[in-house]
């Protein structure tokens, strides 16, 4: 059985259970992969519940992704979100050594 895959979290500041695949795509995608545990996602997908509801959006209209994306870069690495403490190796690269 594969082992789970952990991240240091930006959002959440702690190594955790990391997603299985990138929720996104593309290169922010890929961001959120690498340096947000699912979680962290979890909380982001309430809120984008919350925030499509609340300006009645349609997912699937570029406009409304466009938006998300903005919101989503901004909950998962906005100011509360902190880069790992230096020297930190993440779990998965300690391995590989």
């Amino acid at each position: 059985m594969e082992a789970e895959r952990t991240v240091f979290c930006v959002k959440l500041r702690q190594e955790l259970p990391g997603l299985k695949e990138p929720p996104w795509p593309g290169e922010l995608g890929q961001r959120i992969y690498a340096n947000v545990s699912a979680r962290a996602w979890k909380m982001w997908e309430d809120r984008m519940r919350m925030i499509l509801n609340e300006y009645r959006l349609l997912p699937w209209q570029k406009e409304a992704q466009d938006l998300m994306a903005k919101a989503m870069e901004e909950f998962l690495f906005g100011e509360q979100a902190a880069p790992p403490p230096p020297g930190y190796v993440p779990q998965n690269e300690k391995s590989d050594q």
